[in-house]
């Protein structure tokens, strides 16, 4: 199958991780995938450093862009869809279109049921639960994002929160399947590993490795966790920490370890490229999520489970749609910053406990979270060859 790959994103970082292993999914599958990026972006080769930069300056100036004249430039990018995927379809005749759908996007809806081409729309963001920055033409948001989801073939949703709060809003929603994210095996291996030779390099011989890859965002609350955990890392001698990533709260954190004198067990390498990240995985015992949201599903769950790394994390629906309690993971009540540190001090005694469920969580994630999955999923919403397609109003 000719399959048309469109999005509207910078392609970096995690969103970038997701596309890449959607388009090569599908290619191993068999189809033939053209991906239709923002201009500029390449999200099949992860960026240089110097590539990093200068997308960081871009995000800096559209941060202080205000609001509305943001929203706008939004809306008029149909322009530029229309225009690149008009040429696009005549070009490459596709069967399929598969877009990461953004807000105020419109256009690939309305060309793909004018030329009778299956569409289905993948839901990462939603005017009903977006949260990075306010939302100044909400209404106008919400009446675009409704029609695109009542007029896809079908629809992909990260969680069951998602499809609930847009099944509630928007009524009847074209069919749709809920895939949240994966992680490539070939990478995250730890047979790939030796892991006493990089724990020994990171100075972590010897000892019990807790970590947590991501961003250092408010809403991931590792700077709580290290206050509300730092006073009592004397109960465990043997326990270290290692906090992977960067974002606006490693600051805090960084002086929080360093007023604490807590240096030899509290690692902070910042953000690393993410082919690194197996290699630091492979130090951990075992890993900590402090704290989520209602409906995302966070990538670095997978790679850690792939990774036989088995995560602490709170009970948020879309993070126990992935984690059996006590059997691939250990959840905890979110928001409960006390449950979690218990949680995480507890386990650093339970060697058998961390190996067994480590091994669960890979087993889990070979069995069902491979982006072969998700990219099976999403072919189940296509009609079959010969079908039309519901193109009803």
């Amino acid at each position: 199958m000719r399959i048309l790959y469109h999005h509207r994103t910078q392609g970096r970082h995690v969103e970038g991780v997701h596309i890449r292993g959607i388009v090569h999914a599908l290619r191993e599958l068999g189809h033939e995938v053209s991906v239709i990026s923002f201009p500029g972006a390449d999200p099949e080769r992860e960026p240089a450093p110097a590539a990093s930069a200068k997308h960081g300056r871009l995000h800096n100036l559209i941060a202080r862009m205000p609001g509305v004249l943001f929203e706008l430039l939004e809306l008029a990018y149909n322009l530029v869809t229309l225009a690149r995927l008009s040429s696009a379809i005549r070009r490459l005749r596709p069967q399929l279109i598969y877009e990461r759908y953004s807000l105020f996007l419109f256009a690939t809806v309305w060309l793909a049921r004018r030329h009778g081409i299956p569409l289905v729309l993948e839901i990462n963001d939603s005017a009903l639960v977006r949260r990075v920055r306010p939302l100044y033409l909400k209404p106008l948001a919400r009446r675009i994002e409704g029609w695109c989801l009542r007029r896809a073939t079908g629809l992909v949703f990260i969680s069951s929160y998602f499809r609930d709060q847009a099944e509630a809003a928007h009524g009847a929603i074209a069919p749709s399947v809920i895939s949240p994210n994966a992680a490539d095996l070939s990478r995250f291996d730890p047979r790939r590993f030796d892991r006493e030779r990089l724990r020994a390099q990171h100075g972590l011989a010897g000892r019990v490795v807790c970590g947590h890859i991501g961003v250092f965002a408010h809403w991931h609350g590792v700077d709580g966790f290290v206050d509300a955990i730092a006073e009592r890392l004397r109960e465990q001698p043997r326990l270290a920490l290692v906090l992977v990533g960067d974002g606006v709260t490693l600051p805090a954190v960084r002086t929080q370890v360093e007023a604490r004198g807590l240096g030899e067990r509290v690692l902070l390498p910042g953000r690393v490229p993410h082919e690194e990240i197996p290699a630091w995985i492979a130090c951990m015992d075992y890993a900590v999520l402090p704290d989520s949201n209602l409906y995302g599903s966070p990538m670095k769950l997978f790679e850690l489970m792939a990774m036989g790394v088995a995560v602490v994390a709170p009970d948020y629906a879309p993070v126990a749609e992935v984690i059996a309690d006590g059997r691939t993971g250990w959840l905890f009540p979110h928001g409960d910053a006390a449950a979690c540190v218990r949680r995480v001090l507890d386990l650093a005694e339970c060697d058998e406990e961390r190996q067994r469920i480590g091994r669960a969580a890979r087993h889990y994630v070979m069995r069902e979270r491979q982006w072969r999955n998700n990219a099976e999923q999403l072919l189940s919403l296509v009609p079959m060859q010969g079908e039309a397609p519901c193109l009803a109003c």
